[in-house]
């Protein structure tokens, strides 16, 4: 009997009606959210404009991480995704702890996203509280998420084209600023301007890929979606290429134009109020722009929050099938939809809620637990990668659709990078030790629940022979 099958059957039911165009424009859906439009302004204050050396590093290693789980999803598209990679590849406890660490960082950044539309709605009402735009928001996207998924693939779509829209119109307003189409030329003088293009050295630099991670995190939703897509052999390595190049370019680029528009000392902040991407707009004094601006960002937020919930939802799914988690969670709507997962996995708003209620720093919080979730989850990708790559090949099969170049060697570099991001949270004592420390206790709690209740049984990978 082959394991791996038996492992990946489980999981059918959910409806394959999502495009290759859908899968897209959720990917940028999941990974363009507050990391660019608000997180932007905390790396610009680390870094100043070395914060473009900051998204190139993180960049390198999204890549490589695409590239390993994109391998995997075309061999095995289902919604468990990584989660069932890393059960399969590498033991079953990899595979709880993953899919349920993966569960609790999205559910926590569905809350920070939350907060964040809390903050934008303050740009026109700065008497209501965070928490009360957090809850209605909230609801709203979780009952929006909670019908078929064509309807969240269509959804998704328009708000991912709301804000590549205006990415891109930001892009072109910002190159004619900078080189004087119309007006002036400001040019890029505001590199060097304050205390050189280094002013906070390397360490600036990567203590900004800290948020430059955070901004890619959510790509991998393209894996996840692979589990529902019409054609997932075609439409995932499709999707991926170009969602790749697609980020690279919205972050570098619009960064770089807003560093040479506005000086970074009045961008970059690492308390956040407002997005860097707002403060470009009202420092020409277009008042009508930034509040357009601001309903993109809301827009933005709203996308991610979305994405993510759809990508909880599944991990939880996942696990109920799997015999990992509660039965009743791995049932199905009659569309198609799992309307219990979702549920569950919206635990994240409600969390922001209190937190946005008693803390007056709440993003930055969710922000640090959020991001030591991630890099773990990343780490696993990579490892399980390594495992399958092996036992792909011992087994004599053809390559996949998508091959990841240079293996073993980015994927060892990638291992080392995210190994180092974490050293570096661990050390860090303003918020970003938060997330290491609440990461470990996570892990060891799941441990600990596994061991009472799984025993030591199947600890063994599960040989792939088909």
């Amino acid at each position: 009997m082959d394991d791996d099958k038996k492992i990946t059957d489980r999981e059918q039911g959910l409806a394959r009606t999502l495009t290759q165009r859908q899968l897209t424009m959720i990917g940028l859906g999941g990974a363009i959210g507050t990391g660019l439009f608000m997180g932007s302004g905390i790396a610009i204050g680390y870094a100043g404009p070395g914060v473009l050396l900051s998204y190139l590093i993180a960049a390198l290693i999204a890549v490589v991480m695409m590239y390993s789980l994109s391998e995997m999803a075309v061999a095995h598209p289902t919604a468990g995704s990584f989660g069932t990679y890393a059960e399969l590849y590498l033991n079953r406890w990899a595979g709880f702890v993953v899919r349920f660490t993966y569960w609790a960082a999205q559910s926590i950044a569905i809350g920070g996203e939350a907060v964040a539309i809390g903050l934008y709605m303050r740009f026109w009402f700065p008497d209501i509280p965070v928490w009360m735009w957090t809850t209605g928001f909230g609801a709203a996207i979780i009952y929006a998420n909670a019908r078929s998924a064509s309807t969240f693939g269509s959804l998704e779509y328009w708000l991912s084209t709301i804000k590549i829209f205006a990415i891109c119109a930001f892009i072109v307003f910002g190159l004619a600023v900078v080189f004087g189409i119309g007006r002036p030329a400001v040019g890029f003088g505001h590199y060097t301007a304050h205390d050189g293009f280094l002013p906070h050295g390397f360490r600036g630099v990567w203590m900004g890929v800290l948020i430059a991670i955070f901004s890619f995190y959510g790509i991998e939703i393209i894996a996840v979606t692979a589990g529902e897509a019409a054609d997932p052999a075609k439409a995932v390595p499709r999707a991926m290429r170009t969602m790749i190049a697609r980020l690279v370019l919205f972050y570098v680029l619009s960064l770089g134009i807003m560093l040479a528009i506005v000086p970074w000392p009045e961008t970059g902040a690492k308390e956040v109020a407002h997005s860097p991407f707002v403060k470009v707009f009202t420092f020409f004094d277009f008042k009508y722009a930034a509040a357009a601006m601001n309903v993109v960002l809301i827009s933005a937020a709203l996308s991610s929050m979305n994405a993510n919930l759809y990508l909880c939802s599944r991990m939880l799914f996942s696990l109920a099938r799997a015999g990992l988690a509660p039965a009743p969670i791995g049932t199905l709507s009659a569309s198609g939809a799992p309307v219990a997962a979702i549920g569950v996995s919206s635990i994240g708003v409600g969390i922001a809620v209190l937190t946005s209620m008693f803390s007056p720093v709440a993003y930055g919080y969710l922000f640090g637990v959020a991001l030591g979730g991630g890099i773990l989850v990343w780490l696993m990708i990579l490892l399980s990668h390594l495992s399958f790559r092996r036992n792909w090949e011992k087994s004599g099969k053809a390559p996949s659709a998508v091959h990841a170049p240079w293996f073993p060697w980015l994927q060892y570099l990638g291992i080392f990078l995210l190994v180092a991001v974490l050293v570096t949270m661990a050390f860090d004592a303003e918020f970003w030790n938060v997330g290491v420390i609440s990461a470990s206790v996570w892990v060891a709690f799941l441990s600990g629940v596994y061991v009472f209740r799984f025993g030591a049984r199947r600890q063994k990978a599960p040989l792939v022979e088909t």
